[in-house]
């Protein structure tokens, strides 16, 4: 009967684990139900907006800046990088410390474990058989092991996730000017539109009544077809031209809205904001600007620390053709009734040596050159691109600049000539379509310098990302509240004064003449 209740319990863990592969097996592919679906679309719906501030029913351009600093999820996302990169470094520096294993068991058995022995020399059988362990027994032991390799290995990946957590610094740091930026724009454009639709979709009603008596003038033949349809085509033309430029004005609320992180149809005023004081761009030559842009620029920081990463992999290469020396040391513990000592310390070292990672060597180092070559091309690639950003971003702002003023004198001169219309419209010598199409074009031309002005301040922030200046403090504190972080903007959001500054230091940093 004991030999049948040993087999069972020998053939019992094979039994576990025929049906443990078998379950394994069973498994088959599981599409999402709609109810999962459904369930996590009304989670992110429930949480895109969680615990923000509710939006007013006006928004000033530091409000808006404010909400995107701390609200932006394309900003959150960069920081939560940025925090999950230090992680990683804590975690390889808790791989340098040494290990401490505790073990513990527990053994028993159905009889003795006795035995009997016979003379080496002799070959005599000494039958009377004996034990030296109790049938059941506890045993444990509490090891600190360290081993030199891995403690090596540990440090220079250390090294490289700080570099690491420092490259998603660097992109933190390129969506922040981003989503600074086109705030800045989206707002201008807002206000633009704020003005102008209003009295666009007036004007438009009045082009549908031009229509209505267009055509029954034709109807009741008063002037000629040609002349009646030619008429119904310029008016037409006015009202398309209308509507290009409602739509293109009404988006810049939406868009302004997902960069604060709201709800795209959330009704919302921009204030009435005074056009910030524009920059005096630049008093630094282009040589100088350039030199402060390789230093500042995220891109050419990210290829520097993508440099330290590779030459730690040479590291890296080089401990592993190093032994391995592990040293260990530890308590222990038994119940064996029959051991003199149930406690004791125990210490030693061992040393492992790899081989094969001897031949491995050349192949590691011939790729870790091949992408230190590739890196330094990319790093002058950058360059380049910085160079000519830094000059076409300059050229655009000057560009804008004359812009701004042809446009400024074209609205002036469209203004005085609608007012000598009215005049003449009021003593009935000119028709009320004529009236209406510079009307248009007065329209035409406000929205022209409203582009015009958003476009300046976008190119001179543009002029600012170029160089790597940016655009907010490095170390802006999002867990202040809305409130705190528009009154560090600036008055109104002004980014000049704050941004020359940085821009001067970088320059005297930069070592730029």
């Amino acid at each position: 009967m004991g030999y049948f209740q040993s087999k069972r319990i020998i053939l019992l863990p094979g039994a576990i684990l025929a049906s443990l592969l078998l379950a394994g097996c069973a498994i088959k592919p599981k599409a999402l139900t709609s109810d999962e679906l459904a369930t996590f679309a009304n989670h992110n719906l429930a949480g895109v907006t969680a615990g923000q501030v509710p939006l007013g029913r006006v928004v000033t351009l530091r409000e808006a800046l404010a909400r995107a600093i701390k609200y932006n999820l394309d900003y959150k996302v960069e920081q939560l990088d940025q925090a999950l990169k230090l992680k990683d470094l804590n975690v390889f520096k808790t791989g340098m410390m040494p290990g401490i294993l505790a073990d513990a068991g527990y053994s028993g058995r159905n009889n003795v474990n006795a035995a009997t022995s016979q003379s080496a020399q002799t070959g005599q059988l000494f039958l009377q058989s004996a034990t030296s362990q109790d049938r059941n027994d506890v045993a444990g032991d509490l090891d600190f092991s360290w081993n030199v390799l891995d403690f090596g290995l540990s440090y220079v990946e250390a090294k490289q996730a700080a570099n690491k957590a420092e490259i998603a610094a660097e992109e933190k740091r390129k969506v922040l000017a981003r989503i600074v930026s086109d705030v800045r724009t989206a707002y201008w454009r807002a206000l633009s539109a704020q003005h102008l639709v209003a009295r666009l979709r007036s004007l438009e009603a009045r082009i549908n009544r031009s229509l209505h008596d267009n055509r029954e003038i034709v109807h009741d033949q008063d002037t000629s077809p040609v002349a009646a349809l030619t008429n119904e085509r310029e008016l037409l033309e006015i009202q398309h031209q209308a509507e290009q430029i409602e739509g293109n004005l009404e988006t810049a609320k939406a868009q302004l809205a997902a960069l604060m992180n709201v709800a795209p149809d959330t009704k919302y005023r921009v204030a009435e904001t005074r056009l910030p004081r524009l920059p005096k761009l630049f008093h630094e030559n282009y040589q100088t600007l350039v030199r402060v842009a390789l230093t500042q620029r995220p891109e050419m920081r990210e290829v520097q620390y993508k440099l330290r990463i590779n030459a730690e992999e040479g590291q890296k290469a080089l401990v592993k053709l190093l032994p391995g020396v592990q040293i260990f040391a530890g308590p222990s513990f038994d119940t064996n009734s029959f051991l003199l000592h149930s406690t004791w310390l125990g210490w030693g070292a061992k040393a492992a040596w790899n081989v094969v990672n001897l031949f491995k060597y050349p192949t590691a180092q011939a790729q870790i050159g091949a992408q230190t070559d590739v890196l330094h091309e990319r790093a002058l690639a950058v360059t380049m691109a910085v160079m000519t950003q830094v000059y076409v971003s300059r050229m655009q702002y000057d560009h804008f600049i004359h812009e701004l003023a042809t446009t400024t004198r074209f609205l002036a001169v469209q203004s005085q000539i609608v007012r000598q219309l009215q005049a003449q419209k009021a003593a009935n010598l000119i028709s009320d379509q004529t009236l209406i199409r510079e009307q248009m074009n007065l329209l035409v031309a406000e929205a022209k310098r409203d582009v015009v002005l958003s476009s300046l301040q976008q190119a001179a922030g543009s002029i600012y990302q170029a160089v790597g200046i940016d655009p907010v403090p490095a170390d802006l504190d999002t867990s202040l509240s809305i409130k705190d972080i528009a009154s560090s903007l600036g008055q109104d959001g002004s980014w000049t004064a704050q941004s020359q500054k940085r821009l001067r230091m970088a320059s005297r940093a930069s070592g730029a003449s």
